[in-house]
Parts: C-alpha cells; structure tokens; sequence
C-alpha cells in the first residue's frame, strides 16, 4: 500500500511542533469538537484537563501520533482547535499561518514579560471591564469569559484571564490596545517600556520590515536545519521550529507550508534528504509501516485534508436539474432526503461554471437559526467546497467580529444568519460603502425556505429582491446598463398549506410562497423506490391518557384562583388553566396598567403564574407546578426586602394591601399544597404514558435514541427532572437533557448557543441519548438519527408534524402522540394528515400549472404584497412623525410612578435602549443575576434593575464597552405621550413604539455635572 504523503506531513507538523502546541492548547473546549475521539478516552482526557491541561494536551496529541486515527482526522483536529479559539495553537498546524522566527520569538519574550509583571498586573486590572474588552478584541472566547467572571476574587479572575489570553493569536498587541482603551497608560508603559503611540510606531516598523524581508525572499530559499521531532522540550522559544531559515533576513513561513503541503512540482529544497529521513524515522517510531515521503503534488487550497467527492441520487438529480440550468427554483423533499447536500452540489457547479465563463460569482447561503450556520459550514459546504473555494459563517453569536462587507469581499461562499445580510442592506441605503447589495451575489440560497412569509426576515429580503427585478426590467426596456440579482434556490420539506381546508386554498398557498421567493417548485414522488429507501416512514400511534377529573391539587390552585378574582373583580368567561385564560389574563393585566389599576394588575399577574402552574400540572408532577409558584413568590419577598434595605424602612410600609393579601394567601395554602403534592394516586396519567413509552423503546434496543417535543421551556426542564429523579430509567441506561430555545422572550430560564451545541454534540456521540425538546429542534438541526420521536401533548401545523416526525430517521422507528382526548391535540393531528395530503397534491398541481398561468398568478401576488409594503411604510412614518421622544414618558407598570422622559432613552445597536444618564441611578434597585444571559460581542447582562418603590422589574444592568448602563424592557412599562389628548398604552416590544429615539454616545454619558 502506498504511504499517504499528505498523512505523514500532517503527523510530522504535530510531532515537530509537539510542545509550543501542547503548551497553547486548552483542552476541554477542543474535546468538544473531536467527534472521532471515542468517549472513554475523552472522559479520561476531561479529568485530566481539570487537574493539568498541559499534561492532558500531551495525552490527546500522543493519541493522534500513535494512533488508531479516523478517516478526516487532521482536518477535525484544525477545525477543533479554530472552533474552540485555540488561535495560538492553530497556527502550528495550519501550514499557511505558520508565524516567521522574529514574531513567534518575540511572542515567547511578551509572555515572559507578562510572568514577570505577573503580581502587579493581578492587583491593577478591574477584571469585569478588563474581560469585556478582551472578549471585543477577541484574545478570550465566550467560554474563557464565562470561567473568568465564575471567578470569586478578582486576583482569580486576573490570574485566569492573563493564562488564557496568552493561548491567543496576536494578543499581546491586543492586550496593549486593552489597556490603551482603559486608560491604564502606567501599567502599559510598564509593559512595553514606552508610550502607546511609540509602541505602535515600533510595531507598524517591524510589520513593514518583515513585509520587505519576505517579498525579497527568492523562491528557492528553504529551509537548513530540522530539530528532533520527538523532543519533549518544554523549552518554547524558537528553538522548537521545524526549520532554521539559511538566510537570517528571509523568514521561512512560504518555505514550511511548502515542505508540508509536500508538494515537489514547484520547490527546490536545499535539504530534501533530511526532510525525507525525518518524515520516514517519525513513521517508523509512529509504527506506520511507510519508510520515506512520497512528494506529490497537492491542488488542494486546504492542507489539513482533501475536500470530499460528491454525488447526487437520482432523485436528488431531479430536483437539482432547474438550479443547475440556472432557474429560480425552490426544491421540496422530506426531512433526511439530503436537500442541502443537493444545494452544496449546486453552488459548486454554480461557482465551477461561472469561473469558466469569466463571471463573478459568489454564494450566500442564509439560514433562520443560530446553530444551523456552524452545521452547514462544517458538515456541508466547507468539506465539500474547501478544496476550490473560501467558505466562512458568520452570525450574532460568531465570535468574528470584522465587518461583514469584508467578509463578502474575501469569501466565494459565506453562510449567515438572514438577519446579517438584512442588516447589511439596509446600511447600504443609508452609506453604500458601508453595506452590501443583493447585486454583489451569483446564488443566494435560502434555507426552511417556507418562512418566507409576512414580516418575516427572509421576506424582506425577498421584497427588495422582486422591486429590484421590476427596477431591472424597466431600464432594460429604455435599453439602460444594470446590474445583475443573484439565482434563487430555496429548500424545505414541507412549505404548509398556510391552514387551508381546501384544494383551491391549499395551491394558493404555494402559490404565494412561489411569488415571494420569485421561484417555481420541484419535487418528486413519495414513491420512488430511491427516495423510500433513503428517507425513513416511521410507525405512528397515538396514546390517548385520562383527563385529570379528580385532582385536589389542581382544585385547591383553581380556589386560591377564585378568591384572588373575587378580590380583585375580574370574573374570568373562560376555564382556569386554558390557553384562553391566559389570554384573557394577559389582557386584563395590560388594561389595568393602562387604566392605572394598580389592585386589578398585580392580581392579573399573580393569577397569570397560577394558571402556569396549572398548565404545568396539565403535563408534568405536581411538585413542578408548586415549584414554579414557590419561586414566583419567593422572589417577590426578595425584592421586597431588598427595597427596604437602602432606605431602612420596615417592610409593612413598601407592601400595600393587595401585595398582603396576595402573598398570605398563598403561603397560607402553601403546607396544603405541598401535602397534596406528594399523593403519587392523582399523579398525570400522560407522564405514566410517557414512562411506558420510553421505556419499550429503550428496553428493546439498547443502542435506542430519541426525542420528545413538548410545549414551553418549563415542561422541557420539569421531564428531564423528573427522568433524572427515577431509577427505573437509570436502571435502563437512559440518559436525558433538555433542549431549548435561546431567546429571552420568556420569563423563564433560557439556553446559550453554546450550551445547545454542546448537548447536541453530547447527543451525537451518545454521551446522552434522549432529548426533552421544544420547537428549537423541530427543523434544520442535525440530530442524530432517532428510533422514537415522542410528541407530549403538543399541539402543532402541519409543517411542524412533517419536521418533528423527520427526526425518526432510524430503522423501525416509531413516532408516539401522547396526549388527553380533552386537549384538543389528537383531533389536530388528524387535521394536520389531512392538510399533508392537501399539500402533497397542491405543490404536484403548482409544479405542472400551465407556465403562463403559473407566471401572471406570480406577479399578481408581488404585485400585492409591494402595495401591502407601501401602505404599511406610509402608515409608520406618519406614527414617526406624529410621535417624538419628547413627547413621551414612561411610568413603572405597577405603581404608576414617573419612570423617565422619551429624551433619556439612548439606543445601542439599534436594538438595546438604555438610560446614561447618572440620576436615574437612583430610582431603581439592582438585583442578582438569576440566569446566565447571552454574551455578546462588546456587552454583557448583569443583574436585574426593579423600581424602589414596588419592586416592579424594569430591565437589566448592561455592560456596554466596560460602562455599566440600565437597559429597560418595554413591556415593564405604560407609555404616556401627548397626541392631541393625553393617552396610556402598554407595548411588548420596542418596535411596537413608532418613536426614533437617539443612538448611544459616550459623550451623552458624560452630559451630567455628577460624576
């Protein structure tokens, strides 16, 4: 067998740079990323790491030496290292950011310096502002940030922060610019030894130098001298290089990516020999069975390993045959039946062709979630395309922060969030050079494409996308130049029937969605024998539980309930515990705020949480439904006493008699709840479903995985509690967490990006191997492949059915609705395979319409939704003009109190509306920290801020580039303005209030004489 020349040069890279790599490698987070690792050694790896990272890293790098490797090894281990922001480490096994002696030398004297300013540096930096701008500048990543503020001192926090961000690519330079920022001109020259200004002179001389230095440098310069590959050199100076350069002047980076590419056809190596010796004596001491390197030429742009080939199944072909002719089309086929991978052939062929013929090309593929950027990047189109072309993601939660017209500019494919690229083009209507234009792409693909809807983010894309063809059309009728719009290509598996009950409402439907994506539609038939075997057709039953008629519990809630709309005078017309009650209570809540009924709000509220509970109840223990009220009024005592400590008035004086009657009522039922709670004979008859059906499947097979969706973040977190908590399912090696959404839109506890991915990970390797889920992982995500999908009295469309039962992907796999006749669920899923049907057949009636017919049925629906536009744009200016910040003012929702003027509010980023100004400081209190907030790029959250006078919560504390700013929600509020007649009204989001408030300043922070 012939040696595998690309294979022996990545190992040689490892080997030779074993100790700089070991001594930059953070362990753990990189773990994260090596799905190829078996999980018994990364467990050990893991425990290691916590004890002593160094010694760890030699562990996995000694693992990747010696073997036994997986195919896709090296370019896993690059991509781990880069994901898991080991930048400094990265840059020793990618052969093309391999850093010249003199940077890599004067690297290892910064870090020296910084241990011999160690002391000082841990008593002078403020750790809060200090990691903020470090994580700006990117020499920490979110999960460095994280471990650095769980830090109980900040001497901990600055020792961690300082041993991170040395792991970082060009953080020395970085950390100088932190500190310039701060102000901390003493300890910067202490560290550099002079000012910021002479340092960066000095740095910019050196950058130019070494610039000069290699454009001089002839083609044939190489390399002279190897060091041993095996050293275990602790040593990290230059010393530990793979070369010496033979002239002192030319830095030897072009040389190395070189040699390791091992490529022969265009080098001329002073000392082959020796690199061949070295490559064959690391094989024989790696027990690799290959004596010498075979130098051939490599085409690949990326060295870490070769893209993968690609074919498309005949059905596939199929669908992609318009695309690949150029057309607009959007391709429909079923969860698992490989649409993207179809849509990765495309853009391929799409950039392969337009290469050919000498035009521009270049491919933005938007997705609506998060997650999905980083899936597609890694598993679809950068393995697939890397070989030929430069793809890069990027989304919010990207830690890239650099411009994204840069981005466009640099890149032949770039995969994004589709709020990006709105973003981007609506900068480019207000500052050209500063946005981007639908013009600037070849092939824009556009991913669960049947979002494309209304107000939604995809639609407004496509808005600008039909006006603009209209736009082209006319200048091309007065024979004028224009610009060319980029081939559309969407995907889905199921565009709905839009809640048609009929054939005609159903194609109509489809109809529109063509329109607005300004594309036909290609499917294929179920049965196709290639199709039937690729996707799975999961068995479905149903199992249909009790309802809960005898239930103390939720009989003693549904009193307290009656006696709290006694007291208050709201006399519900619908049952307590229904999704109408909700609604009518949320409604009441908002009309006393308006009407400045502070007894009927505080009441609406409360009975807002005890019909949560009840609902809780509906599908979980009565111990979760307690909880959930015992936290609720647990922190209402809180913030309670909190108010009182400041100005040391007693508690009795800061609570009035709705917040008495309220509280004692309900820790007066409290012992009899609890006693109710722990009768197991009124326990849910839909959990013993539930436990009945988990159990079959996983008693059955042993290698089982599976999913159950259910309906809100509380009932997710509540199941996978209540697995934890029994044995049985320990006992048959269930293993549970809970997936669900990352927004804050909820007042319950949220999940980061990060802590998706890596459950989903954990999911994948099957470290677990059941999910409790929302709807966050009906669509897009790839889970792995599913033996039971369980849908726990959820109520859904037809859309999300089609995209939850896809996720039952393995052989014989079952999908089981579990609900009560009463909920209403089982007659929607009978509705739901009705409407499927009428779907199937509409999108077959579409796609063989008549092209005319099909064309003018198309313009007539753009051609109502750019009036539908026009008409809306005319409205909300004339609100924006009609209302400015000065004629508003905004009143605590609860007590009524003035809050602020419309003038005090400043906006960050367009979307984060906060109050400089000093004084307001002392209307509020500040709270802890209930749940970890989302991080972004330069602010983080940072405790809650409630009114001094009743505890009604406002917002939360931001950190905005190391200034600590109250940033209000809306819906805390009723917003008084002067419009004619003085008016109240309650919003629950910004965008609701039609007002253009003034953009965030530094300088609108220092307006106050109060410092």
């Amino acid at each position: 067998m012939e040696p595998d020349s690309s294979e022996e040069a990545n190992l040689f890279m490892i080997a030779t740079f074993r100790p700089r790599i070991c001594h930059n490698l953070q362990v753990a987070p990189v773990l994260d990323y090596m799905v190829g690792l078996d999980r018994e050694f990364k467990e050990v790896l893991k425990a290691r790491a916590a004890v002593e990272n160094e010694q760890a890293a030699r562990m996995l790098l000694d693992r990747l030496l010696q073997g036994p490797r997986w195919l896709g090894w090296f370019g896993e281990f690059v991509t781990a290292l880069q994901e898991a922001a080991c930048t400094q480490a990265a840059l020793y096994v990618a052969v093309e950011d391999l850093p010249p002696t003199q940077v890599e030398a004067k690297n290892d004297d910064c870090e020296r310096l910084i241990e011999l300013l160690f002391p000082k540096l841990i008593e002078s930096l403020e750790p809060k502002e200090t990691v903020g701008k470090c994580y700006s500048k990117e020499i920490i990543s979110e999960e460095d940030m994280d471990i650095i503020n769980q830090k109980q001192s900040k001497y901990e926090a600055n020792r961690e922060l300082l041993h991170r961000m040395t792991k970082k690519k060009d953080w020395f330079k970085l950390f100088v610019e932190v500190l310039h920022e701060m102000e901390s001109e003493e300890l910067l020259k202490e560290l550099t030894g002079m000012t910021y200004e002479e340092y960066m002179a000095g740095l910019q001389e050196m950058e130019v130098t070494l610039a000069n230095q290699k454009s001089k440098c002839p083609d044939d310069c190489v390399s002279s001298e190897l060091t041993d590959p095996q050293s275990e050199s602790r040593n990290v100076t230059s010393e530990s290089r793979v070369f010496e350069t033979s002239h002192s002047e030319c830095p030897n980076q072009s040389d190395l990516g070189a040699a390791c590419s091992t490529s022969s056809e265009n080098l001329n190596y002073h000392k082959k020999s020796d690199l061949d010796a070295s490559c064959a004596n690391l094989s024989k001491n790696l027990d690799c069975g290959t004596e010498s390197v075979e130098h051939e030429p490599s085409r690949s742009r990326d060295k870490a390993s070769p893209a993968r080939e690609m074919t498309l199944r005949d059905y596939q072909m199929e669908v992609a045959k318009p695309a690949l002719d150029g057309e607009n089309i959007i391709i429909c086929l079923p969860t698992g039946s490989g649409k993207t991978r179809v849509a990765v052939y495309i853009a391929r062929n799409h950039l392969d062709e337009r290469k050919r013929k000498g035009l521009p090309a270049k491919v933005i593929v938007l997705v609506n979630k998060v997650p999905l950027v980083d899936q597609h990047f890694r598993s679809e189109f950068h393995p697939y395309l890397k070989d030929r072309y430069r793809v890069t993601k990027i989304s919010g939660d990207s830690q890239l922060k650099i411009s994204f017209p840069r981005v466009v500019m640099e890149n032949d494919v770039i995969i994004c969030t589709a709020q990006i690229l709105e973003n981007s083009l609506m900068q480019a209507e207000e500052d050209a050079e500063e946005g981007v234009n639908l013009s600037d792409f070849s092939l824009l693909i556009i991913d669960e494409c049947h979002h494309t809807h209304k107000g939604a983010v995809y639609n407004n894309i496509m808005v600008r996308y039909i006006k603009q063809k209209k736009r082209i059309k006319k200048l091309q009728k007065s024979e004028k130049s224009v610009v060319s719009l980029p081939q559309i290509l969407g995907l889905t598996a199921s565009p709905g029937v839009g809640g048609a009950s009929n054939s005609k409402k159903a194609e109509e439907h489809i109809l529109k969605i063509c329109a607005n994506l300004d594309s036909k539609i290609k499917t294929v038939q179920d049965n196709t024998r290639q199709l039937q075997d690729q996707v799975k057709h999961p068995t479905k039953r149903i199992e249909t539980a009790e309802d809960n008629n005898k239930s103390p519990f939720g009989d003693q809630i549904k009193d307290m309930m009656k006696k709290i709309e006694g007291f208050s005078l709201l006399y519900p017309p619908n049952d307590h515990g229904s999704q109408s009650y909700e609604q009518w209570v949320v409604q009441m809540e908002k009309t006393a705020a308006k009407q400045g009924n502070r007894k009927q709000h505080v009441c609406a509220q409360h009975l807002k949480k005890y019909n949560d509970a009840l609902q809780i109840y509906d599908t979980t223990r009565m111990n979760d439904a307690l909880t959930h009220l015992m936290k609720f009024y647990d922190e209402e005592k809180k913030r309670a006493i909190a108010l009182t400590e400041s100005d040391g008035a007693p508690l009795s004086h800061k609570i009035d008699e709705t917040d008495r009657f309220l509280t004692d009522l309900f820790f007066g039922c409290k012992e009899e709840l609890e006693r109710l709670a722990e009768n197991e004979e009124y326990e849910n008859e839909q959990l013993t479903k539930l436990r009945r059906a988990i159990m079959e499947a996983f008693t059955t097979n042993n290698k089982a995985r599976g999913i159950v969706f259910t309906k809100t973040r509380q009932s997710a977190v509540a199941l996978c509690q209540w697995i934890d908590d029994n044995e049985k399912f320990k006992e048959e090696g269930i293993r549970a967490h809970y997936i669900i959404g990352a927004g804050s839109s909820s007042d319950f506890k949220s999940m980061t990006q990060n802590e998706q991915k890596k459950v989903l990970q954990k999911f994948k390797t099957g470290e677990l191997n059941l999910l409790i889920a929302t709807s966050v992982a009906e669509e897009g995500l790839d889970i792995q492949e599913c033996n039971i999908v369980i849908l726990y009295g959820l109520i859904m469309n037809e859309i999300a059915m089609v995209q939850a039962r896809g996720r039952a992907r393995a052989e014989e796999s079952t999908v089981v609705l579990v609900a009560t006749r009463s909920s209403g669920a089982i007659d929607h899923d009978s509705v739901n395979v009705y409407r499927e049907g009428l779907m199937h057949k509409a999108i077959q009636k579409v796609q063989t319409m008549d092209p005319k017919v099909f064309a003018d049925k198309v313009q007539e629906f753009q051609n109502q939704t750019i009036v539908e536009r026009k008409v809306k744009k005319k409205k909300d200016l004339q609100k924006v003009y009609q209302k400015n910040p000065a004629k508003i003012t905004f009143l605590c929702r609860k007590c009524q109190r003035l809050v602020c003027s419309g003038l005090d509010i400043h906006v960050i980023e367009g979307m984060h509306h906060v109050v400089p100004n000093p004084k307001f400081k002392n209307r509020f209190k500040k709270g802890e920290n209930k749940t970890l907030q989302e991080k972004f790029a330069d602010y983080q959250t940072n405790g809650e801020i409630f009114c001094d006078d009743c505890g009604r919560t406002w917002g939360t504390i931001m950190v905005h580039r190391g200034s600590e700013l109250p940033c209000l929600k809306i819906y805390n509020f009723v917003i008084k303005y002067e419009d004619g007649q003085m008016t109240k009204e309650t919003l629950d989001a910004w965008r609701d209030l039609p007002i253009k408030f003034q953009p965030f300043t530094y300088l609108s922070d220092d307006d106050s004489d109060d410092d």
